[in-house]
């Protein structure tokens, strides 16, 4: 894979100075940051390689090191003395026909500084691996929502297999050498004037190969099945806001822990409620001789019904506020508020006010028996 060019990737020139590579880093930072961008992968891939590429170029011996090696020069262990004597050697080797042989030992220690960077293949990875993450959505009420509640979830996913207990390897049967290697897990090869060793490729690098494959899950450790999982919404749940459930992902490899399931709301729209982060707004309505007279009348919340006192005079369109009727537990603020818009209802004939006081009678409690939370 060829070198990336952390320059290109930060918009800045090979010489640009230290405060200039900041500044470019920051501005981008900015924009792919994870919190600005959720549920964005390739934002947080981009961000990623920002942070490396500044790693490398905000430190002085780092970045002599890439400008001169490439992502080569940064290897655990690397050697630059040792990495100029093989590329001036590389370079009087070509001139002369390149019809020198040398053997491994003799060249141990030039390349023993050289961390990966004449390694074929990396040894294969034998130690506990954790499982992948499973993301699912779910449709939710919007006053469930609001409210939280408990729930279960059916989803498949996989889980360890329970026939070899996640190995993979059928039980009764045992490991054994790689004939091609005799165990060791390497192989000699030669790649030009140079010999090298590199990772069995038939036994990955490990030295050994597995018993008989399982059956049940065909040598993978792993097998699919449903799985009813409890899922616990916190009042207040945002839509769009992953809910994170640790463990209940895809189960891990040789032995290693399971991924996570992120489940992400989908609420659905409440006919009379719209909700503004913790805030909730309602249209209410009101009678005419309420509006003039003032008035205490019940209204329903999510948390149950409270009274309401109108005041005298109100106007069609006004708004009333209701501390801590909103959201509850929203974020880290405490519960949000309810707003009420007063919506007159007001008769079509002019009538005297021995007629509103009549259709107040009649019609005062009826008027609001459309609302229902």
């Amino acid at each position: 894979m060829a070198d990336q060019d952390y320059y290109k990737i930060l918009g800045v020139e090979r010489g640009a100075k230290k405060d200039d590579v900041r500044k470019a880093y920051r501005k981008l930072a900015r924009k792919y940051h994870p919190d600005l961008n959720p549920g964005n992968k390739e934002a947080e891939s981009k961000f990623k390689t920002l942070s490396v590429a500044y790693d490398v170029l905000s430190d002085e011996k780092k970045r002599k090191l890439y400008d001169e090696f490439g992502e080569a020069g940064l290897a655990t262990g690397f050697d630059a003395d040792k990495a100029r004597t093989y590329e001036q050697w590389r370079q009087q080797s070509a001139r002369a026909g390149g019809t020198q042989a040398f053997d491994t030992d003799d060249l141990g220690d030039l390349f023993g500084g050289l961390g990966g960077m004449f390694r074929s293949r990396p040894q294969a990875r034998t130690d506990p691996q954790r499982g992948g993450d499973i993301e699912s959505t779910m449709d939710i009420d919007f006053l469930d929502a609001v409210r939280g509640f408990q729930t279960a979830i059916t989803l498949d996913r996989p889980v360890s297999c329970d026939s070899c207990h996640g190995s993979g390897i059928k039980a009764g049967t045992m490991p054994s050498n790689c004939p091609q290697c005799g165990g060791s897990g390497n192989l000699a090869v030669a790649q030009g004037p140079l010999q090298f060793r590199q990772a069995c490729p038939h036994c990955g690098g490990s030295g050994k190969l597995p018993g008989a494959s399982c059956t049940a899950c065909a040598g993978s450790g792993r097998i699919t099945r449903a799985e009813t999982i409890r899922v616990n919404i916190p009042p207040g749940a945002d839509p769009g806001k992953r809910i994170r459930l640790r463990g209940k992902g895809s189960a891990g490899l040789r032995g290693g822990p399971a991924g996570d399931l992120f489940i992400t709301p989908r609420i659905q729209p409440h006919p009379l409620l719209t909700r503004t982060g913790g805030d909730l707004s309602m249209d209410l309505p009101i009678t005419v001789g309420e509006a003039v007279r003032g008035a205490s009348i019940e209204v329903p919340t999510t948390s149950g019904p409270i009274n309401v006192k109108i005041p005298a005079g109100s106007q069609s369109g006004q708004q009333l506020r209701i501390k801590g009727r909103g959201v509850a537990a929203h974020g880290h603020t405490g519960a949000g508020d309810l707003y009420l818009r007063l919506m007159v209802r007001v008769p079509k004939e002019e009538v005297d006010q021995d007629a509103i006081d009549k259709i107040d009678r009649a019609y005062g409690k009826n008027v609001r028996q459309s609302i229902r939370l």
